[in-house]
């Protein structure tokens, strides 16, 4: 049996802020990057909502979804994620609603449930987060049923939402996340470029438990993985090193941003040793496209994923764009091989 099916690519960003760029300069190079992934064929650039960090300014998620979608014109502009216990889901509606209006079919409400913060921060948020949190399945319920025509008579309405085509997906980084999108019929994106543990039995649990839905008439998984794709490997470390620097400000509590790529030095190779830093970068394809290549491939087997979303999180935008577009490269060659394999049967 030929398991070779086609692999959408899409990206996710966190518009991080590198070291001597302002705010400003970090979102117009978002917008430089947004333009140039659409012209390599990506399917969707997901921006993650994060608080309290200096070194990440998608915290204002929707209001830079809309920046990007007027910056383009095919490329689908979604969340990854919403963090939905941070909001009401009436005025998600709203936004989104908004956004779909304004730019119809290009919209992804991508849902989580954490905080994407600091606890005293997720307080500062929403004061009843932790019960907000719990209440996540019934939270997505009432998106759902603002986005809905039948709506229309209920005494709360999103009025800007009725009837507007939004796709829902669920975002996880456990198996708790695959059992509801599962139950719910809904696309499923897993966060597998940090939390590794789960990313095969929550594949499983999504597919085994899948029930049809309005929204999606079979299983629909998404992986995050992080590429830093070069022209040399010795290029493709000095970019890692960026990274790693960023891993090292959460593990100590001690953020910074982006930091300039330098040597990958005896230090950084020790921390790619520590049994918690080489989980989580567990999924993580660094090196040049023909290094990286049968890695790539082994874990599209393996999971047999319907699309990728890469994270390519280093200090340059245009080494990030060079990265992309490898990366695009690599996913074209694997499609463009399956459809030579299905023409010779």
């Amino acid at each position: 049996m030929n398991t070779h099916k086609e692999i959408k690519y899409s990206l996710l960003d966190l518009a991080l802020v590198s070291e001597g760029k302002s705010v400003k300069q970090t979102f117009e190079g978002t917008l430089a990057l947004a333009q140039h992934v659409e012209a390599l064929g990506y399917s969707r650039y997901w921006l993650a909502e994060h608080h309290n960090a200096i070194n990440i300014a998608s915290s204002a998620t929707s209001i830079l979804m809309g920046y990007l979608a007027a910056g383009t014109n095919t490329l689908k502009i979604g969340s990854g994620g919403i963090m939905l216990p941070n909001h009401s889901p009436l005025i998600v509606a709203e936004q989104f609603g908004t956004l779909a209006s304004i730019y119809p079919g290009r919209i992804d409400l991508g849902l989580g449930r954490a905080p994407g913060t600091d606890r005293a921060t997720a307080q500062a948020i929403r004061s009843d987060f932790m019960t907000a949190a719990h209440s996540f399945p019934s939270e997505i319920e009432k998106i759902q049923r603002y986005f809905s025509t039948e709506n229309a008579s209920a005494t709360v309405r999103a009025t800007v939402a009725e009837g507007v085509e939004v796709p829902i997906y669920i975002l996880g980084s456990s198996t708790d996340s695959a059992h509801l999108s599962a139950a719910k019929g809904l696309p499923y994106a897993f966060a597998s470029h940090f939390a590794t543990t789960h990313l095969h039995d929550a594949i499983q649990i999504y597919r085994n438990e899948f029930v049809p839905s309005a929204a999606l008439e079979k299983p629909y998984v998404m992986a995050g993985i992080n590429v830093i794709l070069a022209e040399t490997e010795a290029k493709a470390q000095q970019l890692y090193t960026s990274l790693l620097k960023l891993i090292v400000g959460i593990l100590t509590g001690k953020r910074n941003f982006v930091q300039p790529p330098a040597a990958m030095d005896q230090e950084l190779k020790e921390l790619l040793k520590h049994p918690q830093v080489a989980q989580m970068l567990r999924y993580s394809f660094v090196g040049t496209k023909e290094s990286v290549a049968p890695q790539l491939h082994q874990f599209i087997q393996d999971t047999q994923v319907d699309e990728l979303i890469a994270v390519t999180n280093i200090y340059d935008t245009e080494d990030r764009k060079k990265s992309y577009a490898d990366f695009a490269a690599l996913i074209n060659a694997y499609n463009k091989q399956g459809k030579t394999e299905m023409a010779a049967i």
